[in-house]
């Protein structure tokens, strides 16, 4: 499939030709959104962190990682569908969604996050976690710890690149947010990071409706502008080497970040016998191209694990 072109203005606004109106949704995406779950925040060094939590407390526990500028929404129409087996919870890292803003971040504060929330939710002493893009690298962090409380990590279009060598086009100094004067203005901004096709309009207007703050004089963006100003980005790459706990590696297909040179030096550094899972057509925000698709790959992983669990036993 031809690469998007990030200058075309469908993909760059893709919710302006809506004037605000929600798009028509599935049955069983509003009954997933309209799941009953919990809301709550937990201190972690000073700043409150938010998290979602879905099923019975008794279950095997699973965590559910976002990705920069997201927040804990991004998982509300998936989670309801892993709670059937499992006590679910996502987070809302600092600086992101309705968690508090810091003056400085590090992959080390994201891990005691995930940590916290994990505790607060009921996950028990061992648990899985998936970590979507950015979520990828604390959850690698986490998995690299001596005596992590990870029973699987679940990598999810992250690209860890051995040398950090991609490039970065400078954006220079960040800026506080734009104010838009109304919603339906400020939903008409809103665009995926990387630019890629939008499948399903319903999806991403549910997704930027939570993105979205209300401010005086209007609306802005939920996420820390000045987040990674000062954050020192360790060696991702090293993180694949030596986990302390199994490994599973899912993504797009039709991803941008993951192209195949890339995925052969994934898999050369995991280790041997690691699951490798493409989602098909489905693009760098797998659970919002394809996430039906999404949730039977972690269902199938999470079934294979709770059944050598019980052999073991």
């Amino acid at each position: 499939m031809a690469e998007a072109d990030p200058e075309d203005p469908h993909l760059r606004a893709p919710l302006a030709h809506l004037a605000g109106r929600a798009p028509p949704a599935p049955d069983w995406f509003r009954r997933a959104i309209e799941t009953p779950h919990e809301r709550a925040t937990v201190t972690v060094e000073g700043a409150r962190i938010e998290w979602l939590a879905w099923g019975e407390p008794d279950r095997p526990g699973l965590l559910l990682l976002h990705g920069n500028g997201a927040h804990a929404d991004w998982w509300r129409f998936t989670a309801p569908f892993l709670s059937r087996t499992h006590r679910v919870a996502a987070l809302s890292w600092s600086g992101m969604g309705g968690s508090d803003h810091r003056p400085r971040y590090s992959i080390d504060l994201f891990v005691e996050e995930s940590l916290a929330v994990a505790r607060a939710a009921g996950l028990g002493a061992r648990f899985a976690a998936v970590g979507h893009s950015f979520g990828g690298f604390p959850l690698m962090a986490l998995a690299s710890r001596p005596n992590t409380p990870l029973a699987r990590a679940i990598i999810l279009d992250t690209p860890f690149d051995p040398g950090d060598r991609r490039p970065r086009r400078s954006r220079g100094d960040p800026r506080p947010h734009r104010v838009y004067p109304t919603l339906e203005a400020a939903l008409a901004r809103f665009r995926y990071a990387p630019v890629q096709p939008c499948p399903n309009l319903f999806i991403t207007d549910f997704i930027a409706r939570h993105s979205l703050r209300q401010v005086a004089g209007g609306w802005t963006w939920r996420f820390d502008p000045f987040l990674w100003r000062g954050f020192t980005r360790p060696q991702t790459g090293d993180l694949l080497t030596a986990p302390r706990c199994p490994v599973a590696l899912l993504w797009g297909e039709r991803s941008s970040l993951m192209p195949e040179p890339l995925l052969a030096s994934m898999a050369a550094r995991l280790p041997p016998g690691t699951p490798r899972i493409p989602i098909p057509d489905a693009g760098h925000h797998v659970m919002a191209d394809q996430p039906l698709a999404l949730v039977a790959a972690l269902r199938a992983l999470l079934a294979l694990d709770g059944e050598r669990a019980r052999d073991s036993a």
